[in-house]
């Protein structure tokens, strides 16, 4: 069973969570995510890879606390363990020089972005990273990503830190002031995903978005995670998660992330509820997505 060795917050609703596991993070590659299970009677849910530790044999998993499942992760230990971790899943990102890359990550999407930013540096790019969340309390990740960006912007929607307004307002004005970026990698919220794709459209410029539907085995087994990408169905386990966000229907996906929100709003509560919860009180602050 794969062993935490550290489970901190790191904002309202944040954790990052260090799990040793030497052969999963020896084949991982950026890009791709592996599936938790926190015990033997829960459900398996799909996680980014937000760090690889190749020498110490160590993954890094950022979330938020959006359900059930993710809040019943925040009461695992340092020293304890998960039920299992499974992985590397997924196709990884591409990689290759494009001149300038530019990695746009918004809400949790800072964390997955990461470790795709120092493949595309490796690869000599030029590298333009944008960062936004809703306010300065729940952004993270800024000085690991300063520490590799040539240039770094940083958002938030209240104006309370850089730039008052979304990443999306960044990434327009670098364009309209004719800056050359030969690849986009967009990943967060379904809303900010559309928005990207939509205006990099416009200016002719590749864009990547990595889709997070639901999801059950992992392996292109039972379909729960199918999307559509330019007219055809495409399994995000298996065939990304990256897709070309110019051809995403973005509303059909939607539509599927929204299948079980009754259902998971009734489990979080009943969670929420139970004696000792620590979190109930950062859920009634916070307004998490959902």
């Amino acid at each position: 069973m794969p062993k935490v060795l550290d489970n901190v917050q790191i904002g309202p609703l944040n954790w990052k969570m260090k799990v040793e596991i030497p052969r999963l993070v020896a084949k991982a590659k950026a890009g791709q995510f592996v599936i938790i299970r926190v015990n033997e009677h829960g459900e398996r849910v799909p996680m980014s890879i937000a760090g690889l530790d190749k020498k110490n044999g160590v993954l890094t998993i950022i979330y938020q606390v959006v359900g059930k499942t993710s809040a019943l992760m925040t009461t695992v230990p340092a020293g304890g363990q998960l039920s299992d971790c499974v992985g590397p899943l997924g196709v990884p990102s591409h990689i290759e020089n494009w001149g300038t890359a530019c990695l746009v990550g918004g809400g949790i999407g800072i964390a997955p972005i990461y470790p795709i930013a120092q493949a595309y540096k490796e690869a000599g790019n030029k590298l333009i990273t944008i960062i936004g969340a809703r306010s300065k309390d729940i952004l993270f990740y800024e000085d690991e990503h300063r520490a590799i960006a040539d240039e770094l912007y940083v958002c938030t929607d209240d104006g309370t830190y850089g730039h008052h307004g979304f990443v999306s307002d960044v990434l327009k004005k670098l364009l309209d002031n004719g800056v050359k970026i030969g690849m986009i990698m967009a990943i967060g919220p379904l809303p900010m995903m559309r928005v990207v794709s939509n205006l990099t459209k416009k200016y002719n410029v590749p864009t990547w978005v990595s889709l997070n539907p639901l999801m059950v085995d992992g392996t292109g087994m039972c379909g729960g995670c199918r999307v559509s990408v330019g007219g055809e169905t495409k399994f995000a386990c298996v065939d990304g998660p990256d897709f070309d966000g110019h051809k995403v229907d973005f509303d059909l996906l939607n539509k599927r992330l929204l299948a079980y929100k009754e259902q998971e709003k009734i489990a979080m509560n009943r969670f929420l509820k139970e004696p000792g919860c620590k979190l109930a009180e950062s859920v009634k602050k916070f307004t998490y997505p959902g």
